[in-house]
Parts: C-alpha cells; structure tokens; sequence
C-alpha cells in the first residue's frame, strides 16, 4: 500500500524570477519550508512542508518553451494541483489576505463541495504569471451529521439527473469504483 502519496511534482515556469517571487509569498504564507538546487545540475527551487525525510516537494525551474497556461482551456497537461489546509477559517484568510490583497485571480470562492466528499471546503485561484491553476481544500476529520447528509444529498441529486448512473448513493458508489490490473496482469 502506498500511504506517501505523491512524491513531488515540478513546474516549469515562464519568468523564472517573478515566479520564484509569488510562489515564496503565497507558500511562504501557508507555512511551507524552501531550498534550492544551487544550481548544481540544473537550476529549481523546492518548497514543502517540512524537511523529514522521505518528503514531498513542489519544485519550480525555468521554462524553456510554452505559453501562459488558460485553465478554462482544458488543454492537455496537469489541471490543477489541491493543497491542503489547516481548517476552513485558514481558507478564509488565505482568500481575504493572499488572494484578494494582492488580485490574484480566483476562478471559484471559497464554498462546500459536498459532491466531493463529507465537508469538502476549498477556493480556487491561478498563478498570475503562469496559469497554473490551485486549490487550497480541507477535508474534516470526522464529518458532522449535516455534512455527511449534504454530501448523500449531492450524490443523490447527480444520480437522478443521469440516466445511466445508478438511483441510489450505494448503487452510484459501486459503478464509481474501478479496478486497476495488478503487477501479475502485465507478465
């Protein structure tokens, strides 16, 4: 089982200096840790939450080629990257005095998605110098009876408006999930 997740991801960026700027304002402001490569084999700069080993790790390192990324285009590439957050009220502060101070485009306010799961609460913005499109999300611990209602309510809701998903919150649970082949499949 692999409990680690994702081990780093790494951007490609077009004004490498002005955005090493905005990604130290806006990690730096969600308590995030940085260091460099020193440019020793190539020049990136990193950015996590803490430094125990193993770690994740947001990389970003000078664009060669490409243009401004437009989220709404869905072009092919990564969609946007979810970071987490401490509790809603750090979502809250984070949309007034990050985003909103410094006109940083928000693409959706802060608000429950009880469709994504129990208490699902995030905002959504782009990186104004790259496009890249982030989330910042939180997900409570244990969900409130109303957030695990609002959420079967959603499920509940897409199920009737589709015809070919199933009618019920287990039913659509069931035709949701999916199973990958495992190592044995591929000898």
């Amino acid at each position: 089982m692999r409990w680690r997740g994702v081990c780093h991801v790494e951007f490609a960026v077009l004004d490498y200096d002005e955005s090493i700027a905005f990604y130290d304002a806006m990690l730096g402001w969600l308590g995030y840790h940085s260091f460099s490569s020193l440019n020793m084999e190539y020049q990136s700069v990193y950015y996590m939450t803490r430094f125990v080993n193993p770690h994740s790790y947001i990389g970003i390192q000078p664009a060669r080629t490409g243009d401004k990324l437009t989220h709404t285009d869905q072009a092919v590439g990564i969609n946007h990257i979810a970071l987490w957050a401490r509790n809603r009220k750090e979502i809250d502060r984070f949309h007034r005095d990050f985003l909103i101070a410094r006109g940083i485009p928000v693409t959706d306010e802060p608000k429950d998605y009880p469709q994504y799961w129990p208490g699902y609460y995030a905002v959504f913005f782009d990186d104004p110098i790259n496009g890249i499109h982030w989330e910042l999300a939180w997900v409570p611990k244990v969900p409130s009876p109303r957030q695990l209602w609002s959420y079967y309510r959603a499920l509940r809701t897409f199920a009737k408006q589709r015809a070919d998903l199933a009618n019920s919150v287990p039913g659509l649970t069931r035709q949701a999930m999916r199973t990958l082949p495992g190592k044995e499949s591929w000898t």
